[in-house]
């Protein structure tokens, strides 16, 4: 895979909104994962010249909270955070954006995950600064930087890390499920089986299909165990809340 594209960010002060552009060398699942999970926004979003984000929190599904905690290169404590409106894995995320630093404001930042043939589009939009013109300004700066560190982290974690593979196992609402599917469930496993037709062409399914016990079977072959969650929390099985589940587990070595 190609290394990230520079990042590039453009602040409409008139009309109070940033939009932010980055192709960054790592499938959109893995970008989603990134940009969403306790354990991985610490590892690339700041530079020791400027400040670190050290800590984050976050219920990643509408409505939940999340707060990022940092110190800057002046040894100032820092914090951010906001709630989740949309979360779509792995390819939209919305959420409130309040910052002490910006006076408590609300704002709304959007990230849009595209693929493309070197990984992913990243789309981010950051609205709602309405008159304050030098906060927009500013903000849009930053995002160019924090793209610019995402891009750079995945990158070189996908030219150092070879992928995973992992065995998820579909889980289905009722033991007798494949017997006494409904019209609507039958439908939702056609969108279940395009879906997976897509991890398939992006590169992240190695293969799936039935089986007697669990009902289904998904071998992925991504960067870590968050990004298998990823894949699965956006099967729309698992989305419509229907009572489907995956399990997964980590395969400690493979012959293929």
């Amino acid at each position: 895979m190609a290394s990230s594209d520079s990042p590039r960010a453009i602040a409409d002060i008139s009309a109070g909104t940033i939009l932010a552009t980055v192709t960054i060398a790592a499938p959109p699942e893995r970008v989603f994962c990134a940009i969403t999970a306790e354990d991985q926004i610490p590892l690339w979003w700041g530079a020791d010249d400027m400040y670190r984000t050290t800590k984050h929190t976050a219920d990643v599904r509408p409505g939940g909270a999340w707060r990022s905690e940092g110190r800057g290169a002046d040894g100032r404590d820092f914090n951010v955070g906001g709630e989740h409106i949309e979360v779509e894995p792995p390819h939209r995320l919305m959420m409130t954006w309040i910052a002490p630093w910006d006076g408590d404001n609300v704002t709304t930042v959007t990230y849009t995950l595209e693929p493309v043939e070197n990984g992913t589009r990243l789309t981010l939009r950051h609205d709602g600064f309405g008159s304050r013109k030098e906060s927009c300004r500013d903000h849009g700066s930053g995002w160019e930087r924090v793209l610019g560190w995402l891009g750079d982290f995945l990158s070189k974690e996908t030219c150092a890390k070879p992928p995973s593979v992992f065995h998820c196992r579909m889980i289905p609402p009722r033991p007798d499920f494949a017997f006494t599917m409904t019209e609507e469930e039958r439908a939702l496993m056609n969108a279940h089986a395009d879906y997976l037709r897509g991890q398939l062409r992006a590169g992240t399914m190695m293969l799936a299909g039935p089986i007697a016990d669990p009902w289904g079977l998904l071998i992925l072959r991504v960067g870590s165990e968050a990004e298998a969650r990823a894949v699965t929390d956006g099967d729309p099985t698992v989305r419509s809340g229907r009572g489907f589940r995956y399990e997964i587990l980590p395969m400690m070595s493979t012959i293929m």
